[in-house]
Parts: structure tokens; sequence; C-alpha cells
């Protein structure tokens, strides 16, 4: 049996185990390697371990950690009151308040796990205190960043550009960027009428006791106001927050060494916010997500995705290359970098883009917006940003939610696009 054959069932076979006997599948993707790695193919635990998603890890870390602190000091309940305050009764808005918001971060040069970590954090919070589905919001956030990537001033707008320059093809990068921003949109209509709906029964049992529903009564701002203040440690916190935008917006740090840097400078000054802040850092979502990540490097380094690209390439009907290119990019880029991804599938069309029976622009719109749709998979950053952001007694049912969601827009997106983008 070929060895990347071995490789796909072992990775069937950490989801069904997973799935049966409810172990973290980070800890069985990690064993799964060092079996198929170490054991089967004689390779060093070293080089097993290069897979090891260290950025991500770091930006999970961080940035938990970073709002975490402003969870347990207070400066979130005090950003979700002065949006209680700025929303009124306008709910159904703020969804698409939170997309616009995350889309124009990345348009304007953020990489899409960075806007995520700054909208989807305050997002969800508030969901949560209004009895939205905290699951709807960060898919609308995570929606955002996709539309908003493929802009020319974007991260993956430039990534995409510059491949084709290099191989001598062009996009419309306004195109392109058109293109993916209206499909996000549409894909957010959908989020909103799955997940959008009514508000969840635990929270809307709880208004009455907490004081803190959709109502306009005086007595549920009054008991914010009253709970909620501005001090000393929530203003530097606050300041903190704002550095991290403008650091990784406007001067192009890396996100998860400059939350990690402001959360160690948080600590240090208060000390006895940082023992409770240390417990916010999501550890299981952590280890799911680099275990599985790591994997599907081993994956990758076995040659998976050039077999794949091999394969097409022997296909003579481009519509229907095109169709598994998309697919390709869909299903592997939920568990790998959306960024890797591109980069490696892009060589792949060029084939069938230079020989002029597939429209260029069109073909890599419905590339990158099948690569992108999916970054709300558990596997992903994105989509680990939201489980680890949602509050512990929910987060079971956001992963769940999110592994669901994931593989159904692996099935149905790519086709989706496909047909828009290329066929019509």
């Amino acid at each position: 049996m070929p060895t990347e054959l071995i490789g796909v069932l072992v990775l069937a076979a950490v989801f069904i185990l997973s799935s049966l006997r409810g172990l973290n599948m980070g800890v069985l993707a990690l064993v799964a390697a060092f079996l198929l790695g170490c054991v089967w193919l004689g390779r060093t635990p070293q080089q097993v371990l290069d897979g090891f998603p260290a950025e991500m890890f770091v930006v999970l870390v961080a940035v938990t950690f970073l709002f975490g602190t402003a969870r347990v000091n207070g400066t979130v309940e005090w950003m979700v009151h002065a949006a209680l305050r700025g929303a009124g009764e306008r709910l159904a808005v703020l969804p698409w308040v939170l997309f616009g918001l995350a889309a124009l971060l990345c348009a304007t040069g953020a990489a899409s796990p960075a806007a995520v970590a700054i909208v989807a954090p305050i997002g969800i919070t508030f969901a949560v205190r209004q009895g939205v589905n905290p699951l709807f919001v960060g898919l609308m956030v995570v929606n955002g960043a996709a539309a908003g990537s493929f802009a020319p001033t974007g991260v993956l707008g430039g990534i995409v550009n510059s491949t084709l320059d290099n191989h001598g093809l062009h996009a419309s990068s306004w195109q392109l960027f058109a293109g993916t921003f209206a499909f996000n949109v549409a894909v957010g209509v959908v989020t909103q009428l799955v997940f959008g709906r009514g508000r969840t029964r635990q929270q809307a049992g709880a208004d009455t006791g907490s004081g803190i529903g959709s109502g306009s009564g005086s007595g549920s701002e009054g008991s914010m106001a009253s709970a909620v203040t501005l001090g000393a440690e929530q203003a530097t916190t606050l300041g903190a927050m704002l550095a991290l935008v403008l650091g990784t917006t406007v001067l192009s740090l890396d996100t998860g060494f400059l939350a990690l840097s402001l959360a160690a400078a948080l600590a240090l000054l208060f000390r006895r916010t940082a023992r409770e802040a240390y417990q916010e850092i999501a550890w299981p979502v952590v280890l799911l997500v680099c275990g599985i990540v790591t994997y599907i490097a081993l994956l990758q380094s076995l040659g998976v995705v050039d077999s794949l690209g091999r394969m097409i390439a022997g296909i003579g009907a481009p519509l229907l290359a095109a169709l598994i290119i998309c697919y390709v990019g869909g299903v592997v880029s939920a568990f790998a970098s959306t960024t890797g991804i591109l980069g490696a599938l892009m060589p792949l069309a060029v084939p069938f883009l230079a020989s002029g029976a597939i429209g260029t622009t069109g073909m890599v719109i419905a590339l990158a917006s099948a690569a992108t749709v999916v970054d709300a998979s558990p596997f992903s950053t994105n989509g680990a940003l939201v489980v680890a952001n949602t509050p512990e007694h929910q987060r079971d049912g956001a992963y769940r939610g999110l592994l669901r969601w994931g593989a159904g827009v692996c099935v149905l997106a790519p086709v989706a696009a496909w047909l828009i983008f290329v066929v019509v």
C-alpha cells in the first residue's frame, strides 16, 4: 500500500477514534505523526516536528493570554458596556459591523489571523452577553477577514498577484477583490440564516436575573454602569489592545510575539490579574490545532499534495480539472496554512490558465474563494481563535459547530465558486 494512502487512512482513524473515545484529537495526531514518521518512515523526531506550527502556537497562546487578561481585569466588561450603549436595539446589525471591521483590517494589510484575533474576542463576548450565538458572530468575523484578504493591499491578494506575475499570467486584482468579497458576503448571509436566528436559551433565561438583556430599560444599563469602571489597569489594557491593532496593521509586526509581549508587560505591571489570566490560555485548543497541523505537514512532506497535482495535470477536461483544483484547495486549506496552500496550488493551475481554455481571473477567484471560506474550520488558526475565545462552557458546542460547518463548506463552497466564477 502506498505511503501516501496509509497517511490519509491514519488521519481518518484519528478523526474516528477521537469522536468515539473523546480524546483530544491533537494528542492522537501527534502520536500518529510519531508512528508514521518515526516508526514507519524512520525519520527523526526533529524531522517530524519540523511541521509543528510554531507561529500558530505563539498566536493562540499569546492572544488568549492577552484577551484573558482583559477579561479578568474587567476591560472586556467595560468594552461590552460601551458596545451595548452604542448598539442599542440594533443587535442584527452588529455581526455585519464586525464583518466589515475584520474586512477593513485585512484589506489594509493585516494578516487574517491578526484581524480575527483583534475582532473576535470582543464580538464573541458581546454576543454571549446578548444571548446571540457566539458561533454566529465568530463565523461572521472569519468571513469578513476572508472578504478583505484579497484586496490589492491585502496579504493574500499580494501573494496571488505576485505568483501569477512570476508565471507570466495576469488577473485583474480589483476583480479578484470584488469577487472574493461578494462570495464571502453571500457566505455571511447563509451564516446568518443558519446561526443567527433568535437568542440562546441559556441567556434568554438568565436575562431576567442578570439585567443584561436586549431591553432598553434604564435598570439594565444602570446595573452595568455601576458594575463596570475604567480604572488605570483597564485603561492600560485598552492601550495594549490598541497597540496590538496598530502594531499588526501599521507596523506589520508579528501578531503572536507582539500580543505575547503586551500580555507579559501587563502581567509584570499587574501581578494579581496575571495569576488568573494564565488560566485563560486555551491549552486544549492549542494542543488540538498544533497536533493536527503537525500531522498534515507530515503528509505534505510525503508529497500528497504534489501527487494530487500530477493527477490533476493528467486530466484532459479543463473544467473538471478546475473543479478538482478548487476542491483540493478547499479541503487541504481547512487543515493547513491558506497562504501556503495558495502558493502551492496556483502553479498547478498555470497549465490550464496558459492554454486559454479557462479564464484566468475567474479561475483565480474560484480557487481563492474555495481556499479561504474554509478558514472557519476548527483546525485553522481563525477557527481555533473562535473556539478559544468562546466561553469555556460553550467551547465544546462551538467546536462541534465549526466542525460541522467546516465539513459543509468543504463540500459546497468549491463547487459553488467553480460554478459562479469558472463555468458561468
